[in-house]
């Protein structure tokens, strides 16, 4: 890559990192910037994965407060999106390569029909949540939050744009807690499913990562979770 095509992968690494804390979706900006330089797909899914650990961990502490009181949820969310994106990552390192690249776009098209609706989705999640912020979760919907973590986490481990709208999307639909702490809870499960498919993919895959874009989305995007965190709740919805 040339100087400048460093720079603006670094960059997209930033808004990234930004857009992940907030909402989800970030790799639709680092994805095709990658791809776009010459990176081959599957090795650029692997290396943004990686690289967008740094972006998930920021994020995360930045909303940690809000993580505070939801242990009797993740406690049955944590186990599903680890279990899941090892099933997810697995797919990605032993079905061909010819799969991915016929698959992946169909993904990102759902991913951006995800992220034109997140307005819709998060005012029926904001009328949820204002409706009754302290009901209990039942058993029918814990079962049903579980099995739609394991399914998001299959989908992140496999190609990760856009888990995070997914997840919120599930959590407006079954949960009640304020959209802040959902938000929260999402960027821990997807932190988690980042983790593991990065470690899979170091493990099994080392030779096919390109480590130059892992340390530049790296950087960029623990800049941008901190500052979406930090910044990003000041936002209006719509934004």
């Amino acid at each position: 890559m040339t100087p400048l095509e460093l720079f603006l992968v670094a960059l997209a690494g930033l808004g990234a990192g930004a857009i992940n804390s907030l909402v989800g979706s970030g790799t639709l900006i680092t994805f095709p910037t990658l791809v776009a330089f010459g990176v081959p797909p599957v090795t650029a899914t692997m290396s943004n994965a990686i690289g967008l650990v740094a972006g998930g961990v920021s994020g995360t502490w930045g909303y940690r407060r809000e993580l505070r009181g939801q242990w009797p949820t993740l406690r049955w969310q944590i186990p599903a999106s680890v279990s899941g994106a090892l099933i997810g990552s697995w797919l990605l390192l032993h079905l061909p390569e010819t799969v991915f690249e016929t698959v992946v776009p169909v993904l990102l098209v759902l991913a951006l029909v995800l992220v034109v609706l997140q307005p819709q989705i998060q005012k029926w999640v904001l009328r949820r949540t204002d409706a009754d912020p302290e009901a209990r979760i039942g058993p029918v919907r814990m079962s049903l939050l579980v099995a739609g973590t394991f399914a998001v986490g299959i989908y992140g481990g496999y190609f990760t744009a856009a888990q995070g709208i997914l997840l919120m999307g599930l959590f407006g639909a079954l949960l009640t807690e304020h959209i802040q702490r959902q938000n929260a809870a999402k960027n821990l499960l997807s932190l988690l499913v980042n983790i593991v498919a990065a470690t899979a993919y170091i493990l099994v895959a080392f030779e096919r990562i390109d480590w130059t874009v892992v340390v530049l989305i790296a950087v960029g995007s623990l800049i941008g979770g901190d500052l979406g965190a930090r910044y990003g709740r000041r936002m209006s919805p719509t934004v």
